[in-house]
């Protein structure tokens, strides 16, 4: 597994900053952002910003390339994207499998069609990221609501762009638990299926219960207990890989953060020790 920088992460926000500042805990390895909320920052948040890349691991998981999208890249933003990188020493950048543009910004993630018309299309838009910003990249498998024009389904899709692009996954946990609720499938098969060679890294989140058989992406809610069991499931699959806590709102204080955080550490050491031959 890639381990370029560190085991456990956590998903840093402004209202974060000052305790990741004043009380910087040895239990979050590396922090991740998303570019677009940072790389016009100035002032307190912008020396705040430099301070902390300055000092730990960032990665950053992007929100507005759009890559399914038919509309073109913008190279304007991905050469600032190289720069941002390069001045931060961002270890790894994501992007989610999905599109938020099309004749214009929707200011939300759209699944891409399920077809293999799609991933070629994809796939190579990818790897003209990968060319322009000269390094590889992950794509997140995400959450959806619903599949228009779909004649593949979402692991074949995923498995697909991965291999035709050339490029790492981020592997999110909570969005293949949510998927399976709504569209009745089975997690640990869709886990199992997964290239453990491409993980990056993974994420693990909370999500909002509508119905029994209707989950909503949230990252607002502590992770279940099922969401924990996959996660112990993928390492048990894939051995174990950097994954990072998410949380956007209704962020809770944070010291309670950090106990989600812990709980991280702790489901990874349980394969440490057993791999030492410890109970």
């Amino acid at each position: 597994m890639k381990q370029a920088f560190g085991n456990v992460g956590l998903g840093l926000r402004r209202e974060m900053l000052d305790d990741a500042l004043r009380r910087p805990s040895n239990l979050v390895d590396f922090y991740e952002v998303a570019p677009e909320n940072w790389m016009t920052l100035g002032g307190k948040f912008g020396s705040q910003f430099a301070k902390l890349t300055d000092q730990h691991n960032f990665v950053c998981h992007g929100l507005s390339l759009s890559l399914g999208s038919t509309d073109a890249l913008d190279t304007e933003f991905i050469a600032n994207l190289k720069a941002f990188f390069a001045q931060h020493n961002i270890k790894c950048y994501s992007e989610h499998l999905s599109y938020c543009s099309g004749n214009g910004h929707m200011y939300d993630l759209m699944p891409i069609p399920f077809t293999e018309e799609a991933v070629v299309h994809t796939a190579k838009r990818i790897a003209e990221v990968q060319d322009r910003l000269e390094r590889r990249i992950a794509v997140e498998n995400v959450s959806y609501y619903a599949a228009p024009g779909q004649n593949i389904t979402e692991l074949e899709f995923t498995l697909a762009v991965l291999q035709e692009a050339d490029c790492d996954l981020l592997l999110d946990v909570n969005n293949i638990y949510v998927n399976s609720i709504n569209h009745g499938y089975d997690a640990n098969a869709f886990l199992a299926a997964l290239p453990s060679e491409r993980i990056a890294y993974g994420h693990i989140a909370g999500h909002y219960e509508e119905d029994k058989d209707l989950l909503v992406d949230t990252h607002g809610a502590d992770v279940c207990d099922p969401v924990w069991q996959l996660l112990h499931n993928a390492y048990e699959i894939h051995g174990v890989f950097p994954t990072l806590l998410e949380r956007d709102f209704n962020i809770p204080p944070y010291e309670i953060l950090l106990e989600e955080v812990q709980q991280i550490h702790h489901i990874q050491a349980s394969f440490q020790h057993a791999k030492k031959g410890i109970a």
